[in-house]
């Protein structure tokens, strides 16, 4: 019998499905679309900032030794206007306590310079501690244009389409971490 593994996700709203009339968010449709049997402990809360996950959600994921750990994060940091700083410190905090675990409304323009900042932090600190990052900030500036069904009605969560996008997206590098066989894809 093919043995369970557990798989945490930790962040914010784009973890529960906000914006989702159904089918949950990234994590739940990721479990779906794997053939490994993975049991899903999804830690994630709508709101949640970098210093919630560290605080709050990365205690309890540790503790739980899961094999594979998802970390959906900033997009509150940025939104309630948190320093880079601040942001910066407690992802390369979140990044030490994960490492051993595993051997990311203002103008637009000024909203997606400081998600770039963010995302710089994002890419600098996986890479330091070696975690393998899917950035779907540079997945969904490629798929989102000229697809509003991607989005749902409040213009800020993805829909179900998109959550399923994201997922879906994200499967094959999750499957080479894990070492099991490529999911079929209609």
């Amino acid at each position: 019998m093919e043995r369970e593994l557990l798989y945490v996700a930790l962040g914010d709203s784009t973890g529960t499905g906000a914006g989702a009339q159904s089918g949950g968010g990234y994590p739940e449709r990721l479990v779906r679309l794997l053939p490994a049997r993975l049991r899903l402990s999804n830690l994630c809360r709508s709101g949640a900032t970098s210093a919630d996950v560290l605080s709050d959600q990365l205690p309890l994921a540790l503790r739980s030794r899961p094999r594979l750990i998802s970390l959906g994060i900033g997009i509150n940091d940025l939104g309630l206007q948190l320093p880079d700083e601040s942001f910066a410190l407690n992802l390369e905090e979140i990044a030490i306590g994960l490492s051993p675990a595993v051997a990311r409304l203002v103008p637009r323009l000024l909203y997606e310079k400081r998600i770039e900042m963010f995302n710089e932090h994002v890419t600098a600190t996986a890479a330091r501690h070696d975690l393998t990052l899917i950035d779907l900030y540079a997945l969904s500036r490629e798929i989102v244009p000229g697809r509003p069904e991607l989005f749902s009605p409040d213009g800020y969560h993805p829909s179900a389409l998109g959550y399923d996008e994201w997922a879906r997206r994200m499967a094959p590098a999750v499957e080479q971490l894990l070492g099991v066989g490529v999911a079929a894809t209609g």
